[in-house]
């Protein structure tokens, strides 16, 4: 019964195989309506084909000859054709219907062969159930190795997906940069499964607010790759004629049409892929055809839109396009690419509102520091403020000139522990303080005293409010330094700041030894001065930590590159500070903030300064106008006598009134006129408003009247009483006093 079963499936395998070509035609038209999914994509469509024939053609020879199914060789096709689903992402399942449906369709045929060849419906029973049985066996055999391969193809691309998760997590927003972080997203997608890659942003995100405008349209080309070249931008031999937006510069501003898929990402926050046939390049030769239409020149142009979303807001838009690869995208490379997209936006949101803090904050520092050198001929100065680099942010360094009473002059350099707008505002109050201080003409040790318990007092606010970011813990660094040019003294304390360095008229670079005192706030620690004669034209560098510790060598080196440049300074102050910052710093930002003051002292001859000791006796006041009236002849401030016998008359009647001896006179022809009365008590002279028959109680507000600017300092014995006179003093009309 066997021989007589395998002897009619043979010659049916044989007469159905003579019509092998319209049984190949017949299953692929019918493959076509059901499975249209193995036919939509040419390489799958030509694997459809090749399958049909190869399997077909084998099984009938393998009935033929009595072949069993376990030893019938699949095609090789199939293998490929399965790995190559799973790289397009459509179900295997697919394949396995086809299978099935082409089983069915070559077991009716053979069917109707069989009934062709006997009438024996015995026979012809036992005949179908063997070749049921054959082709079952056949069928499973070879779906088990199809797959198994997409199985592993499968696979493998996951791992090759998590492999690129992994690495956009590692390569995208390495930096708190825009324009970087957003380069590297589009380098990232072109590296590993796109063509071009296209990064756009809300132009909106980058206004001073930060905030994204809800329902902008407007956006700004940030990244791209790759850079399309002008001249090939649109010609069909840069293979390229299909770019999305290729003409589209970076930085430039755009707008997508309405509706079209970057439009709707934006307004709607979802993503989306789409991809067309593009018709083949013009003169190029088919290749492959086949009769679904497609051939070798043949590319489909893939895009997928996905918006960049962070914290709830849309960011921007990235477009991944295949151009060159003929595979179109699908849900799978679409997961990934809302993947990469949602880091690079985190990423970038995270450098979007790091750059907004941080333009605020230096617009803070900037607002905050010296917007120029004030006017004073004690010393020539240069200044440099330079913020950290963007991965540290605006620190809280500063510089300042403070003119003083007596033609001196003040030199401030501090350095605020932290980054950002609270260091940049703790800086601004610091500064507010030393000048404060400065105006009431303290020592230098006991102005940092002062500006110690301010600190204190801005670290218990901070630990006392709940809104507060940092944890309370306010720290600073400072140095304050009083020139003054008459004498050539120079008067230095220092908060825990790093040394000053010095250059003599003779070039010699030496660093200061200044007592070291502790850093601002931690309260109760005493300071102490030190005074230095410097000689005119000795240079004077004040300077905050961040350029002495830069990254490459120890505070020891850059103390040492310091000195060296600063031995080899220029006239030009200005060139010395950029010499020292090119020497000392790293090419582009610093890691920390530097602040440098380069001060060159000048003096004060006797041609400009002169001094008198007085008795301690009303009688010598009439002396005092005398001589003052005689020396502005000598000066040519004829102008100024009749003020300046006022001003010094009432100071030097206060002195002798109220103060104590030594009694002292001294007038400085500066860029005004300074007149000085110094006596040995520390009593402080107030403005009082004298009653209407008092006689006295007038002087100091016929001083204030007259005088540009008059006020008090202390020394550590006495007292002197200064007031500045200028060409505006002698018009000052005077007081309408009351007669008695």
């Amino acid at each position: 019964m066997d021989l007589a079963e395998d002897r009619l499936l043979s010659r049916a395998a044989h007469e159905l195989s003579l019509k092998a070509d319209q049984l190949i035609h017949d299953v692929e038209r019918r493959l076509r309506h059901e499975v249209p999914e193995l036919w939509d994509e040419p390489d799958l469509a030509r694997m459809a084909a090749e399958n049909t024939t190869e399997r077909i053609g084998g099984v009938l020879f393998a009935l033929e000859h009595g072949i069993e199914p376990s030893r019938i060789a699949p095609p090789a096709i199939d293998v490929e054709r399965a790995r190559r689903l799973a790289q397009l992402g459509k179900p295997v399942s697919a394949m396995l219907r086809a299978f099935r449906l082409a089983q069915g369709l070559v077991l009716d045929r053979m069917l109707e062969e069989l009934s062709l060849l006997t009438n024996d419906a015995e026979l012809i029973g036992a005949a179908t159930r063997r070749l049921v049985a054959l082709g079952t066996e056949y069928v499973d055999h070879t779906s088990e190795r199809s797959v198994e391969a997409f199985q592993d193809e499968r696979d493998r691309r996951l791992r090759w997906r998590l492999s690129v998760v992994n690495e956009a997590g590692m390569s995208v927003g390495t930096t708190l940069d825009i324009g970087r972080t957003t380069q590297e997203l589009a380098d990232l997608a072109v590296e590993r499964f796109a063509d071009v890659a296209t990064v756009d942003l809300l132009d909106s995100a980058f206004t001073a607010s930060g905030d994204p405008v809800t329902g902008s349209s407007v956006v700004r080309r940030v990244a791209q790759r790759p850079d399309p070249e002008p001249e090939q931008s649109h010609g069909e031999e840069s293979g390229e004629e299909n770019l999305p937006e290729a003409a589209i510069a970076p930085q430039q501003l755009h707008s997508y049409p309405e509706q079209s898929p970057p439009a709707l990402a934006l307004a709607t926050g979802r993503p989306s892929r789409h991809h067309r046939v593009v018709p083949p390049v013009s003169g190029s030769p088919p290749a492959h055809p086949d009769d679904n239409g497609f051939d070798g020149a043949t590319r489909i142009h893939s895009t997928m839109v996905v918006p960049l979303r962070a914290r709830g807001a849309t960011l921007g838009v990235a477009q991944f396009s295949r151009n060159r690869n003929p595979d179109p995208y699908d849900d799978e490379d679409l997961f990934l690419a809302q993947e990469i997209a949602a880091r690079a936006a985190v990423a970038v949101d995270n450098a979007r509102r790091y750059t907004h803090a941080r333009a605020a904050a230096l617009a803070l520092q900037r607002s905050l520091l010296p917007q120029h050198t004030p006017a004073q001929s004690a010393v020539d100065v240069a200044c440099r403020y330079l913020p950290a680099g963007s991965d540290v942010g605006v620190g809280g360094d500063w510089y300042d000139v403070i003119p003083l009473s007596g033609a001196r002059v003040a030199l401030v350099v501090g350095d605020v522990v932290g980054h950002g707008v609270p260091a940049a505002a703790t800086m601004g109050r610091l500064r507010t303080a030393v000048r404060t201080l400065a105006d009431i003409d303290l020592p230098p040790d006991e102005l940092l005293t002062h500006l110690d318990d301010v600190v204190e007092r801005l670290s218990v606010e901070a630990s006392t409010d709940p809104e507060a970011q940092s944890s309370g813990d306010i720290g600073a660094t400072c140095l304050y330094a009083v020139y003054d040019p008459v004498t050539g003294c120079c008067a230095m304390a220092r908060a825990g700041h790093v040394l000053p360095a010095l250059v003599t008229p003779g070039g010699a670079v030496e660093t200061l030894d200044l007592p070291a005192g502790p850093p601002l706030g931690l309260g109760g620690l005493p300071f102490e001065a030190a005074e230095f004669d410097l000689p005119e034209g000795s240079l004077l560098a004040l300077y905050t930590d961040g350029l002495i510790e830069a990254p490459g060598h120890d505070v020891d080196t850059g103390l040492a590159r310091l000195r060296s440049v600063l031995a080899r300074h220029t006239p030009s102050l200005d060139s010395t500070c950029d010499a020292v910052l090119e020497a000392l710093l790293p090419v582009g930002r610093p890691e920390d903030d530097v602040a440098l003051l380069l001060a060159r002292t000048r003096t004060l001859g006797a041609h400009q300064v002169v001094t008198w000791d007085l008795e301690a006796d009303p009688a010598s006041v009439a002396g005092a106008r005398a001589r003052v009236t005689e020396h502005l002849g000598v000066w040519g401030l004829e102008d100024l006598v009749f003020t300046a016998e006022l001003v010094v008359s009432e100071l030097v009647t206060n002195a002798i009134r109220y103060g104590r001896p030594p009694v002292r006179l001294r007038l400085i022809h500066d860029r005004t006129l300074m007149c000085e009365v110094s006596d040995g008590s520390s009593t402080t002279p107030h403005l009082r408003r004298a009653r209407f028959f008092e006689e006295g109680g007038r002087g100091l507000l016929l001083v204030a009247q007259l005088a540009e600017r008059w006020g008090t300092r202390h020394q550590r014995e006495g007292k002197t009483v200064w007031a500045e006179l200028t060409e505006k003093s002698a018009d000052v009309p005077l007081p309408d006093f009351p007669a008695l």
